[in-house]
């Protein structure tokens, strides 16, 4: 969007986005905006994440600005774990995107599919470019609410034949199983520990502060994404899986303080160095996987430049479409 575009603020509700947002779009930005931040050409600013010490809520700020994508803005939102029983989801988010040529707020933008639909996006595009290509058993570790975007998308860069899962808490598997089953593959809900022998790629979603799956239940060749850990004390896979894995992250500042990789860096197992952004491999400088026995690690912390990305899509073709609402500033 530029400033020529919008002469008033344009409101794009969930339900439009959901509409105008597909998983394909969502790949796309969150590549490029990687790709741009390993040039850079974007970059995100501190990210402010805190416990308001009511309703067990996190909530914060995530803000950046692309460059290349024209585009700045501040998602704010967090993560409210009681809202499942009010019928809501537990995150809860709005994009706002400003105008980088006079600072005027453009956009108010519905941030809960978006999030979703990027942090899925996130981990595919990581699987596009670091997974074995005859990579055939995706591993789900979580099956809450973002699980379900995370399988449609993981499926779709690898010619996946079955999904094998586990969750803490076992009634929430049916519902992603059902998902499974309607994209025509078999589903299996295992063990943590029969979960890392069968699957080739493995995906974690969950709010987990310890380790739930252990380095000695990986085996070689096998890409993990991991995409739960947002905040400082957060963990999803043991730390010395690090040591022996090619490690890419969505920004390695975050990585390092907020991310999965937090805990390895305190141990002294890996440095700051070790840790690559994928954007050098979307862009050519890194190579990627180098082998076929390579553990490869993708830590999504999540920035606040893919939701800017998938939110100017949101708004540009809302707009385009006559689906935005649009009031006078």
């Amino acid at each position: 969007m530029t400033s020529t575009e919008n002469n008033g603020l344009l409101i794009i509700s969930e339900e439009v986005c959901a509409e105008v947002v597909s998983r394909k779009d969502a790949f796309d930005a969150v590549e490029a905006v990687f790709g741009a931040m390993a040039r850079g050409d974007a970059y995100n600013f501190p990210v402010i994440r805190e416990a308001i010490g009511y309703a067990d809520a996190l909530y914060g700020f995530k803000s950046g600005f692309d460059k290349f994508g024209k585009a700045l803005g501040v998602k704010s939102g967090g993560f409210w774990p009681g809202n499942m029983d009010k019928g809501l989801t537990n995150h809860q988010s709005t994009i706002f995107l400003f105008d980088p040529d006079t600072g005027r707020l453009q956009a108010l933008v519905g941030g809960n599919y978006l999030t979703a639909v990027r942090t899925a996006a996130s981990s595919s595009v990581s699987i596009a470019h670091l997974a074995r290509k005859d990579a055939k058993v995706l591993g789900m570790v979580g099956a809450g609410h973002q699980s379900t975007f995370q399988v449609r998308a993981a499926v779709e860069q690898r010619d996946i034949e079955k999904v094998v899962a586990w969750n803490p808490h076992p009634d929430m598997l049916p519902r992603l199983g059902a998902v499974v089953e309607e994209l025509g593959l078999e589903f299996e809900a295992v063990t943590q520990e029969e979960l890392g022998a069968q699957a080739d790629v493995i995906i974690t979603i969950t709010s987990a502060f310890e380790p739930l799956m252990m380095a000695d239940w990986i085996k070689p060749g096998t890409h993990i994404a991991c995409m739960g850990t947002d905040t400082k004390g957060k963990m999803e896979i043991d730390e010395n899986l690090f040591a022996r894995s090619t490690v890419f992250t969505d920004e390695v500042a975050q990585s390092i303080s907020i991310g999965e990789a937090q805990h390895a860096i305190a141990s002294g197992l890996i440095a700051e160095d070790d840790i690559i952004p994928i954007g050098a491999a979307i862009n050519g400088d890194h190579p990627g996987r180098t082998s076929e026995n390579e553990i490869t690690i993708f830590d999504g912390t999540g920035v606040g430049l893919q939701d800017l990305a998938v939110a100017s899509v949101a708004a540009r073709v809302a707009q385009k479409k006559g689906l935005a609402t649009q009031v006078a500033l």
